[in-house]
């Protein structure tokens, strides 16, 4: 019992420096944006009640809402293929897929984003080369617009959603495949049948990841976008820094954490979080 004691007191002591750090760098200035929300110009609800009036702020909700369900099936679709090569190809294979993770995360995201841009710009080396092999006859608009945005943010956070994934398919039980194997399943049959839902740990947790990131996205939507697909953190920036309208951007703030937060209880409900990781 003392000993249990002990080491509970232990790791309270641990703990309690995050524990500071995450009130005094997170909590406590949330606290002071739900404040702005109500005070801010005046004292009320006015602030609320314009997020349900505001068309504006409507079609930017819905807008980020769509762009960040596309965004997540896009990117956990392209880390579950290559998470399978990943675990599960030649040594070659392997490590090819290795660095291909690794590599993004050693580039800032306004590099990748400028990078992006001069891709797909209507001068760009894509639609450069598509005009020149005769393909096409005039450029397409393949940025500044949801197009581009998509792109460029399904392209940063594929690495971000392969690691769940990763975890999953390491935790497989191979004797489970090689029954199925066994007792006379095709290759693709065990893969859709067995492989696929012995992963779906894998799959939420990535898909969660990637949705709460895309939800927050600023720098990457704000370039690719070229100011055509405002989405909900470029929103709060304008209302804040260029407006200035302190208090609509306060409150849009603590909707969107309000609803991560939600949406994070509503999947804890089902999948225990240490399963997603």
């Amino acid at each position: 019992m003392r000993g249990t004691l002990s080491d509970r007191t232990g790791a309270a002591l641990l703990m309690a420096p995050l524990l500071l750090f995450l009130v005094l760098a997170y909590a406590w200035p949330f606290l002071g944006v739900v404040k702005w929300s109500f005070t801010l110009p005046t004292p009320g609800l006015g602030q609320y009640h314009a997020l349900l009036t505001d068309d504006l702020v409507q079609s930017v909700f819905i807008r980020t809402l769509r762009i960040a369900a596309i965004v997540t099936v896009v990117s956990v679709t392209a880390a579950y293929a290559i998470t399978v090569v990943w675990v599960r190809g030649s040594p070659v294979q392997r490590v090819l897929a290795e660095f291909c993770i690794l590599v993004p995360f050693w580039i800032s995201v306004l590099t990748r984003a400028f990078g992006w841009v001069a891709l797909l710009s209507n001068r760009g080396l894509i639609n450069t080369w598509l005009q020149s092999i005769g393909f096409i006859s005039e450029p397409l608009t393949l940025v500044r617009n949801e197009f581009g945005v998509i792109v460029g943010m399904s392209h940063f956070l594929i690495p971000f959603a392969v690691f769940p994934l990763a975890s999953a398919m390491r935790s497989l039980d191979e004797r489970v495949l090689l029954a199925a194997r066994g007792l006379g399943s095709s290759r693709m049959r065990t893969f859709w049948t067995v492989f696929v839902p012995m992963t779906r740990s894998g799959i939420i947790g990535s898909a969660l990841i990637t949705f709460v990131f895309s939800l927050g996205f600023f720098v990457t939507p704000a370039i690719l976008g070229g100011g055509r697909s405002v989405m909900i953190a470029e929103l709060i920036y304008l209302r804040i820094f260029q407006s200035p309208d302190w208090g609509l951007g306060a409150a849009i703030s603590v909707v969107l954490v309000v609803f991560v937060g939600a949406l994070m209880a509503l999947v804890f409900r089902h999948v225990k979080p240490k399963q997603l990781v």
